[in-house]
């Protein structure tokens, strides 16, 4: 069984880089359709990960059907980018995290869960070669 942390993985295994998802249930309504709470949420993130933003980030609401209505985030990093769209029908985050500098996934999961109220997470990270 390994015992080396995801991160410490990335680091030995020296990939080309990460990319994780979390898709967290039952968040707060009020946070994912505040757009400031989201940009509020991403500069917290970057700081927490010590990932440098490249230029603002963008969010935009948008969805005519009822199923994906909600906002969309994009934020670019020097080392890739951060992304989101957050489902106002089933109050739900879907958060991807891809960057070719090795982060922790476990504190990303537990900082946007706690940031966004939501009971659980299901978590997914691929290490790219």
């Amino acid at each position: 069984m390994n015992t080396l942390s995801i991160k410490a993985q990335a680091v030995e295994q020296a990939v080309w880089g990460m990319a994780s998802s979390f898709d967290i249930y039952n968040c707060d309504p009020g946070t994912i359709r505040d757009a400031e709470k989201i940009r509020q949420f991403v500069r917290e993130l970057c700081e927490l990960i010590e990932m440098r933003r490249f230029g603002e980030t963008q969010v935009v609401h948008f969805g005519e059907d009822e199923k994906v209505a909600g906002f969309s985030m994009v934020q670019l990093i020097e080392t890739s980018l951060i992304s989101a769209h957050f489902a106002n029908l089933t109050n739900t985050t879907y958060l991807d995290v891809f960057s070719c500098k090795p982060y922790d996934p476990a504190v990303v999961e537990a900082f946007a869960r706690t940031y966004f109220g939501g009971s659980h997470v299901i978590t997914n990270i691929n290490l790219r070669y």
